[in-house]
């Protein structure tokens, strides 16, 4: 049976108790502090961001190198976070990180041993996603004249047939006249 605690120890326990609910209060009223001060940067930022546009074109990027002491990417969440909400007082009691979780602001993790080990794409995903993107990239072919859509097909056409064969089992593995009749898979 423990002994009964003494009321030096009920005293220390409450005064323990007291300063608990004090500190937390505290790092309450820092997280909002944070994530106030976060919101108006980001108020600030998008302003700046239509001056700067507005004066000097497309100078956005060396106007946040030269004044902005934060990352292009802490710039953009301050924004986003500004965007997305309108009072933020609505966010009172929650950390930075969390105020972009529920938003939906991507964030970077809090250390190189907390983030994901995410394995390499393989090298033809990787190749299709850059063909995808250098065919979507401006959708040349739609705007193209009759000659050079004919000289896109025409590019593409090996390509094409290889794989053709992996969509198409219906499809021979030599394709007589094609670009790929004399070559392996």
């Amino acid at each position: 049976m423990n002994p009964p605690a003494t009321a030096s120890h009920a005293d220390e326990i409450n005064r323990l108790h007291k300063e608990v609910v004090r500190q937390t209060d505290e790092s309450r009223k820092c997280l909002h502090a944070g994530v106030a001060a976060a919101w108006q940067a980001g108020q600030l930022l998008i302003v700046e961001q239509k001056r700067v546009r507005r004066t000097m074109g497309a100078a956005w990027g060396f106007w946040l190198n030269e004044k902005f002491q934060g990352t292009h990417r802490t710039a953009q969440n301050y924004m986003r976070l500004a965007e997305s909400a309108p009072d933020v007082t609505a966010l009172q009691g929650l950390s930075l990180r969390q105020v972009y979780l529920r938003l939906g602001i991507a964030t970077e993790p809090k250390c190189r041993t907390d983030s994901p080990h995410v394995d390499q794409l393989p090298p033809h995903v990787r190749l299709a996603n850059k063909l995808l993107v250098a065919l979507s990239t401006g959708d040349k072919a739609s705007r193209a004249t009759p000659e050079q859509s004919a000289a896109f097909r025409q590019d593409l056409r090996a390509l094409y047939e290889r794989l053709r064969r992996l969509f198409d089992p219906g499809i021979p593995a030599n394709i007589p006249g094609s670009a790929l009749s004399n070559k392996n898979p």
